[in-house]
């Protein structure tokens, strides 16, 4: 939420390179590189550099499935070997199960058999998270949650 509302600033999501026992990643090169994207667009003007991994931007249910939507698509969205997972549904009631993911063109469905009536989704929203969205620039998705308000 800040990222747009702050003008000049730049995010690098480094969830997929970090380590489960220590906060701060180890790779400080692959975050610099991550960083120097929005450097490279922001301030050298190269407007055809993708700087971010996929954002959420809405979801819709869909015959007891969500339709997530994402911006920041960088040539598409891809599973990062072959399969998504760190999805999470729930209803109204709010209790998150895992859920089953597919990419479907520019947006990912998300589907349990244990939620009939699908409201919330979170991705990677755990302290170790699996993250295998990615877009086409080699980018991870932002982590996100629609269960809290704004």
């Amino acid at each position: 939420k800040t990222l747009s509302l702050v003008p000049h600033t730049g995010m690098a999501i480094a969830i997929d390179i970090g380590d489960p026992i220590n906060v701060h990643p180890k790779n400080k090169q692959e975050v610099g590189r991550r960083l120097a994207r929005w450097a490279k667009r922001d301030h050298y003007g190269d407007k055809d550099i993708e700087v971010s991994g996929p954002i959420y931007e809405s979801n819709a249910v869909e015959s007891g499935r969500l339709r997530v939507k994402f911006t920041h698509l960088g040539g598409g969205l891809m599973a990062k070997d072959g399969e998504l997972k760190g999805f999470a549904i729930a209803g109204a009631d709010k209790v998150f199960r895992w859920a089953n993911a597919e990419i479907d063109g520019d947006t990912v469905v998300v589907w349990s058999d244990q939620i009939a009536e699908p409201r919330f989704v979170r991705y990677a929203w755990a302290n170790n998270p699996e993250c295998t969205l990615y877009n086409g620039a080699g980018l991870p998705a932002v982590p996100f949650r629609t269960d809290e308000d704004p």
